[in-house]
């Protein structure tokens, strides 16, 4: 089950029932199931509370994955700063929803194994996010 939720933002504009299949599908790209997959979008505030306290950074950041993921089911808590979305979608002159989109399959494939921050792995996540995109075309 995918779960959609918001604090301090109004919920995007997206068709959720939607975007809940696509993960689906792009979870099962990587041969997983959905277990428990719960978004939390917010704003900055909240994305550098979360990041302070849990992870111990003091810096903003688009996305935030607390994976639960267990054998072929994953499962997490995937927290979104709207706003960080905003300012990259202005930052890479891309549409704000095609950025959006891009940041929700992202957090699904950190669940799904991908990493991006070692030597390589950018690359990777970013072929990976591409073709979870491509997926978003055709559902």
């Amino acid at each position: 089950m995918i779960g959609f939720e918001t604090k301090d933002v109004e919920i995007p504009s997206l068709d959720l029932a939607k975007v809940s299949r696509w993960l689906e599908e792009v979870a099962a790209s990587h041969d997983y199931r959905v277990g428990n997959v719960n978004y939390l979008f917010c704003d900055d505030n909240e994305i550098i509370r979360v990041n302070r306290e849990f992870l111990k950074h003091d810096y903003y950041t688009d996305i935030i994955t607390f994976d639960y993921t267990r054998k072929d089911k994953v499962g997490g808590d995937i927290f979104i700063s709207l706003d960080t979305v905003a300012s990259n979608a202005a930052d890479l002159n891309v549409e704000y929803e095609s950025e959006l989109l891009r940041v929700i399959a992202h957090g699904v494939l950190h669940l799904c194994g991908i990493d991006d921050k070692g030597p390589g792995e950018r690359e990777i996540m970013e072929a990976a996010e591409n073709a979870a995109l491509e997926l978003w075309k055709n559902c």
